[in-house]
């Protein structure tokens, strides 16, 4: 095969994980028709009073939700796929299309401006021709701090950039580079390690301006002020990309939509400075690990048979700061084993940053014809003619090369940072839920994704040996539970809204893929099937009543195949990409806690906001490290300093199983096998959450569970005894 006739890029079909997902299925499927089989015949022929009846009729309506997003699960599992991309093989540079990147930021109190800015910088390091890439910063506090911080990174890179090109540096972020104990990249000769102390010394000095800017950074936080845009320019650096600081106008009167919103505005922006017909989305932490991700990414837009259907190349979240403990699961790594999935389907979802999409496809103009009129172009895009224009592919930017926006261009600029520019507009007057031609939804990046692959557009998962974007993942319990709660109440928004994937989507895609879309909405649910098994199956074990056949009933084999089927198979799926035994029971233990509780508020904050009693927030997650909780997380140890709100359900749960396995386990060498399954179930629950038994008991340290959150759960718990003994008796 000759070079011009190599494909640029191969999707190899993972057919050992194929086989053995769909056995699972199979066999797993057997076992839970037997089990409701078995719950059916029960009803029939058992004479139940009316508390045991409802007791039943719980524990049925647990198995049936299980049963049901176990199900949906399962279309993520059908077709798994791998990707592979050959860069070498691209066209000259000149033949490369532009690109444009988006970095979203809000706070520096929350979002070091130091952390953001080697954000930025690395983005401008990447592996691209320079006139073909520009870098906007949105600012949504329209800090002076981070404004500063923008010109001193754009000072600093014009030494940095032309390092690392020269000497082709893998790692392109300064600060991992310079804090790295070996650099692979390093060729150890006189003129480099000369030039590299240079430019070590004024990334100190980079570094130490932006800490004495920093000062009082939260006082510089405005919710309230008009746009301000900025192009970097200084000398002679036309060889640089474009670096551009956008804050746009923020009113207290008007709602300005969160991250969503902040891209929205950049889209629009960019459109008239550089319009790149593609651009990638990068949160504010997430530095680029490796500069050929955008050249990654062409090796599926330029690819003929691929390129007109592709929306979006998705890369997933990785992180610099996971260890091999990984206590709170923030390598996410059970998203992107099911990512492989949805990509054998029609690709991924949005997952919020990491990837280039195509400007076309979330602007829809392949839908507009050339004779449209133009005041039905302003109903959609707004009342900027200059705006309207570059949706057309022979619009020429209006940013000159001396990079010094005109009069003309900062008055357009100002109009489309503005707050009110949606007023009006189809977006503006359904922006709860609406995508339009081009939005970015103001609640979940998934409707995003769900109305472009509903539109026809595919998308890909590129996850290749060395991360392309390296991100901060929260190393503390509260962190992680508070990010966790507004995923769930963000995706739960959805599945109530006009686009759940069970409603929206199975008239405009595959039926698998609606399945995998509401799978990844949906899990919320997992905690009713949660609370109703860790409740009242022990409170049930502690007074003599079963719930489950006795061990030497055949259909307890269903049971306990299902269980103990499923337990492999997560284990199976952990090691098949590549990660450790422990990081199963790290996931498992993960998944209760977000079950116990961040699940049940996001879960009563979506019903809450759809009835109206409840007003969207965003709350950022703190990317300010603190020394004595990253030291318990770099030794595994869990650091319980959360909200007594978050601990008390986990903790009260836990102490009822506990409490339950003592009784039930006195029980059980007494009387017969009839409670085992309970037991079995509660003792599972016990030792995989020893965590909090040693944060309630054993520990001392600060990092213990509160003192006040454990006797509260010890309360909770005896009442809970208490209540099923009045209703028992």
């Amino acid at each position: 095969m000759d070079e011009a006739s190599a494909p640029l890029n191969t999707c190899r079909v993972l057919t050992k994980n194929l086989v053995i997902n769909r056995l699972h299925i199979f066999l797993n499927g057997i076992a839970i028709l037997s089990v409701f089989y078995y719950r059916a015949t029960t009803f029939f022929q058992t004479e139940f009073t009316p508390l045991l009846l409802l007791l039943y009729t719980f524990v049925l309506i647990a198995e049936i939700v299980l049963t049901f997003l176990w199900v949906l699960h399962q279309a993520t599992r059908w077709r798994p796929v791998k990707r592979t991309v050959y860069t070498e093989r691209l066209p000259e540079e000149e033949e490369l299309p532009p690109v444009d990147v988006f970095v979203c930021t809000a706070d520096p109190t929350k979002e070091p401006p130091l952390g953001v800015m080697n954000t930025v910088i690395s983005a401008l390091s990447l592996d691209y021709p320079p006139h073909k890439l520009a870098v906007y910063l949105s600012d949504d506090g329209g800090s002076h701090v981070t404004l500063h911080a923008v010109r001193e990174a754009w000072s600093f890179a014009g030494f940095w950039v032309p390092f690392c090109r020269k000497y082709g540096l893998k790692c392109r972020c300064p600060e991992a580079y310079f804090s790295a104990k070996e650099t692979v990249d390093d060729v150890e000769f006189g003129e480099f390690v000369a030039e590299k102390k240079i430019i070590e010394k004024k990334y100190c000095e980079f570094r130490e301006a932006l800490e004495k800017n920093s000062v009082n950074a939260s006082a510089s936080v405005s919710r309230d002020h008009s746009a301000t845009i900025e192009v970097m320019r200084d000398g002679n650096r036309n060889s640089m990309p474009i670096l551009v600081y956008v804050a746009r106008e923020k009113r207290p009167t008007h709602p300005h939509h969160f991250k969503g919103g902040a891209l929205n505005v950049l889209l629009r922006v960019s459109a008239v400075m550089s319009n790149a017909p593609y651009f990638l989305v990068l949160d504010c932490d997430m530095y680029c690990d490796d500069p050929s991700s955008a050249r990654q990414a062409m090796c599926f837009y330029l690819d003929p048979k691929l390129s007109p259907q592709i929306g979006w190349v998705q890369f997933p979240q990785k992180f610099h700061n996971i260890n091999k403990h990984d206590v709170y699961g923030g390598s996410l790594h059970h998203i992107w084993r099911e990512g492989l999935g949805l990509d054998g389907l029609r690709g991924p979802t949005i997952y919020g940053c990491n990837f280039y999409m195509r400007r076309e496809a979330i602007y829809g103009t392949q839908k507009i014809q050339k004779d449209i009129d133009l005041n039905r172009l302003r109903k959609s895009f707004g009342s900027s003619n200059e705006f309207i224009k570059s949706i057309y592919r022979n619009y020429e930017p209006q940013l000159g090369e001396d990079r010094n926006p005109s009069v003309v261009l900062q008055k357009e600029l100002q109009l489309l940072a503005s707050c009110g520019y949606d007023i009006g507009t189809e977006w503006g007057e359904k922006a709860s839920f609406y995508v339009g031609y081009r939005y970015f939804t103001v609640v979940e990046d998934t409707i995003t994704s769900l109305e472009l692959h509903c539109s026809g557009w595919i998308s890909v998962l590129i996850d290749p040996a060395r991360p392309c974007f390296l991100g901060a993942s929260p190393t503390n319990l509260s962190d992680m539970l508070v990010q966790q709660t507004r995923w769930s109440f963000g995706l739960m928004q959805i599945g109530l809204s006009c686009f759940s994937p069970l409603v929206y989507g199975p008239l405009r895609m595959s039926t698998l893929q609606s399945m995998s879309y509401a799978a990844f909405i949906l899990d919320c649910l997992y905690t009713l099937p949660f609370y109703t098994l860790g409740l009242l199956s022990p409170i049930c074990l502690f007074y003599n009543i079963p719930l489950y056949p006795k061990a030497s009933e055949p259909y307890f084999i269903a049971f306990a195949y299902i269980f103990l089927s499923s337990q492999l198979k997560h284990v199976q799926e952990v090691i098949s990409y590549g990660d450790s035994l422990t990081t199963a029971l790290y996931e498992l233990r993960v998944w209760m806690m977000k079950s116990g509780t961040c699940y049940i508020f996001g879960l009563i904050d979506a019903i809450l906001d759809r009835i109206g009693l409840h007003e969207a927030n965003f709350t950022l997650t703190n990317k300010v490290v603190d020394d004595e909780q990253a030291r318990r997380h770099e030794m595994g140890v869990y650091d319980f300093q959360a909200s007594t709100w978050l601990l008390t359900p986990l903790c009260s749960v836990y102490i009822l199983n506990l409490v339950s396995i003592i009784i039930g386990g006195a029980r059980i060498c007494q009387q017969h096998d009839e409670f085992v399954a309970q037991l079995a179930l509660s003792l599972f629950g016990v030792v995989v959450n020893y965590h909090l038994f040693e944060g309630m008991v054993l520990r001392k340290d600060n990092g213990r569970v509160p003192p006040f959150a454990s006797w509260l759960a010890v309360v909770i718990s005896t009442v809970f005894l208490c209540f099923g003994y009045l209703l028992l008796f």
